[in-house]
């Protein structure tokens, strides 16, 4: 298990102290004046989190090539390791997500390696979107939505079995995702195929423990491109809709079309008691999974004002966790921005006065509700999450205080070189 030395990150943090509190200190007598009390959004900053999907730690790719990283993991117990570099700066990513069977291990060696590192494990992932070595059937052509009943029950048969993993890890979700769909008109018949689908996720929705969520995933496009069995949210909300109460809809924020009004689904969803998470990260042309925030952190920030609008709302019970590829960066520096940033958008909503702004909407006042929300927007709110993340023990600086500590160049030294530029994801 490799840590980074908490003496250095106090050292770094001795740097930047005296500038952090002075800057604090401006910022909370500024939102006083505004009736806004700075201990208590810190308190909230600090609690928090987002999960990191374990694959996230390795380098990306395209369709067209991957340009491997220094210090790749080599298995999940080192992107264990990895993810608790983040945690250990950041203090505000606490579990990890695992994707089965790229993760598959002994889930008693899984949960006392995470114990030592003081991680968790958030949301359970299956793949049947890829084919593994061993594998009796093919997902070429679907999985939970294929023409051949054997190969439908194969890819239930493995849903059921990051279920029972999940379940010796602390787990209370999984996640379903799949790449069915036709990339030819005609291919599929579309109304057999999503009844093939609803079939098989029934079947998976059966085996859930009591106390778990079954979180689908839908996807416009990619690998199937002329039509996706489940591509948008409305026919997402009609899967959890059909299969029951315990299966709700997660949006990813790269999986819908240019200039969709996300937030609005996000809404929607709440309304009709069916969000179940967020995959964060930001996109420019497509399903790019680019860092959370690095393109339109305004969006991330409207995603949130629907949120801390709806706390308090029943049953609503979130899953937040990243998924991004990180194809010319160092994944732990991109994760650990990324994570900031979706902790940055949710403290930024926490300050809109929900009072002033209803009012503005009642009026159909609509420049100034837009204004509210832009002032809550433009406010700075770094000082905040660096002061969270000092009181937890965290660096103020978590990039510069993972360069110093050389933790990149010490994996390096270990875990072995890879090579070769094959296409696909991590």
């Amino acid at each position: 298990m490799t840590k980074i030395d908490t003496s250095l990150i106090v050292a770094q943090n001795d740097a930047h102290e005296d500038a952090l509190r002075a800057d604090y200190d401006s910022l909370g007598e500024r939102l006083d004046r505004c009736g806004i009390d700075i201990a208590a959004l810190t308190a909230r900053a600090a609690a928090f989190g987002v999960a990191v999907p374990s694959w996230g730690v390795g380098t990306g790719g395209t369709r067209f090539a991957r340009f491997p990283g220094r210090g790749e993991p080599r298995h999940i117990f080192d992107k264990l390791d990895d993810c608790a570099v983040i945690q250990q700066l950041t203090r505000a990513t606490p579990t990890v997500s695992l994707h089965i069977p790229w993760d598959m291990a002994d889930p008693a060696d899984l949960n006392a390696h995470a114990e030592g590192l003081e991680l968790g494990f958030d949301a359970m992932n299956s793949n049947t979107f890829q084919d593994q070595p061993g594998q009796a059937r093919s997902y070429k052509f679907g999985s939970l939505s294929h023409t051949d009943a054997a190969t439908r029950a194969q890819a239930v048969a493995h849903n059921i079995e990051c279920i029972e993993l999940g379940q010796k890890l602390g787990s209370k979700a999984l996640t379903v995702w799949v790449g069915d769909g036709s990339n030819f008109p005609g291919q599929s018949h579309f109304i057999r195929a999503f009844d093939r689908y609803l079939e098989a996720t029934k079947e998976i929705y059966a085996a859930l423990p009591d106390d778990w969520h079954l979180l689908t995933e839908h996807k416009m496009y990619e690998p199937a491109f002329y039509s996706t069995v489940v591509q948008d949210w409305g026919t997402n909300y009609l899967i959890a809709t059909e299969l029951g109460d315990r299966a709700k809809c997660l949006v990813d924020l790269g999986h819908h079309a240019p200039n969709v009004n996300i937030e609005m689904i996000v809404a929607r969803l709440i309304r009709f008691g069916k969000l179940g998470g967020f995959h964060f990260n930001d996109s420019k042309y497509g399903d790019d999974d680019l860092d959370a925030g690095s393109v339109d952190p305004y969006r991330l920030f409207l995603v949130f004002n629907e949120l801390v609008d709806a706390e308090g709302t029943p049953g609503l019970d979130l899953s937040h966790m990243l998924d991004q590829s990180h194809n010319v960066t160092d994944p732990i520096e991109s994760l650990m921005i990324s994570a900031v940033e979706v902790q940055r958008a949710f403290v930024q909503a926490s300050l809109v006065d929900r009072t002033v702004l209803s009012g503005y909407q009642t009026d159909n006042d609509a420049l100034m509700a837009s204004a509210t929300l832009r002032a809550a927007f433009r406010t700075d709110v770094e000082p905040i999450l660096a002061m969270a993340r000092l009181q937890a023990g965290g660096a103020i600086d978590p990039v510069a205080a993972y360069r110093a500590s050389g933790y990149r160049e010490g994996v390096a030294d270990v875990r072995p070189a890879v090579t070769g530029s094959g296409g696909g994801l991590v």
